[in-house]
């Protein structure tokens, strides 16, 4: 057999020998692939359980009643003319955004390491496919939120519809992006040490508090003068608080912090990738 003449084959698998790979190309190949793992994250997760999707209704809204009754109703933080229960409600939609992608792109290795010890595909497919049906759920949250959007704008609430919304779907699809970088680096990172799952799970907890995710940014920088460089140098805060400048014409919006949030989220992306794409070579041998 005549191995030497490759013009009629379809695939060819070689090693990755560059410092940095990501083939665009070999990702549309297997685009079927992805969509069959979109698929299984979407239908399998709540196949068998009782209220089905409902759970990703009933999180975000239950969390955000908490919130006001808390943080609002409590502790007495002002949220101005939108009612609190719709701010926080922004702010969680976002954040579980956020934190969906991060949490299951960050067990790649792991859970799929029966699958990537058989068969060939580009690995980057599996982390992929978790922050594009994370995007399915998201925008199930974000349906609720239009349904009590409308309910409190025909209850006489001055909410107000701001032009830089256009450019929303951008700012999720950056979250999206630096949920996957993230993921990446402590998917790579789990593979020698198993229990670094659990030290994400209780630092995303911890970081939600200095995400602006339940009040203002101006009111920690207010309250807490000392501590409000924590949230200022943390990129999610203010991919939220632009979320509700956009969403709720509440709060203001940094251009020097987007500008800052998109460097960011590229350069944890891109080593996230480096480093996923060094670890796929020999990761089987020690998960």
């Amino acid at each position: 057999m005549d191995f030497k003449n490759t013009e009629d084959w379809l695939f060819e698998i070689t090693p990755k020998n560059r410092f940095f790979s990501l083939n665009f190309k070999e990702i549309w190949q297997y685009r079927d692939l992805l969509m069959l793992f979109v698929k299984r994250d979407i239908i399998t997760v709540y196949k068998q359980t009782v209220l089905g999707p409902l759970w990703y209704l009933i999180q975000p809204l239950f969390t955000s009643i908490t919130f006001t009754i808390i943080f609002n109703n409590v502790a007495g933080i002002k949220t101005g003319s939108v009612p609190p229960f719709l701010f926080n409600l922004a702010g969680i939609m976002v954040w579980n955004y956020f934190t969906a992608c991060l949490n299951g792109t960050s067990d790649t290795f792991k859970s799929n390491a029966g699958i990537f010890g058989k068969v060939y595909f580009p690995r980057i497919i599996t982390p992929l496919s978790i922050v594009i049906s994370n995007l399915v759920k998201f925008g199930i949250q974000f349906f609720i939120f239009v349904i009590f959007y409308i309910f409190f704008y025909f209850q006489g609430v001055d909410l107000g519809l701001n032009p830089t919304i256009l450019f929303f779907p951008i700012l999720i699809a950056f979250m999206g992006i630096l949920g996957l970088g993230l993921g990446m680096l402590v998917s790579s990172m789990v593979t020698k040490y198993r229990d670094l799952n659990n030290l994400v799970t209780f630092g995303i907890q911890l970081l939600m508090y200095v995400s602006a995710v339940m009040y203002p940014m101006e009111l920690i920088k207010e309250k807490l003068p000392r501590l409000g460089w924590i949230v200022q140098y943390n990129p999610l805060a203010y991919v939220i608080e632009t979320s509700r400048y956009m969403l709720l014409n509440i709060g203001n919006i940094s251009v020097l912090g987007l500008v800052y949030t998109m460097t960011v989220t590229l350069v944890v992306f891109f080593i996230g990738l480096l480093v996923f794409n060094r670890t796929e070579k020999s990761f089987i041998d020690t998960v």
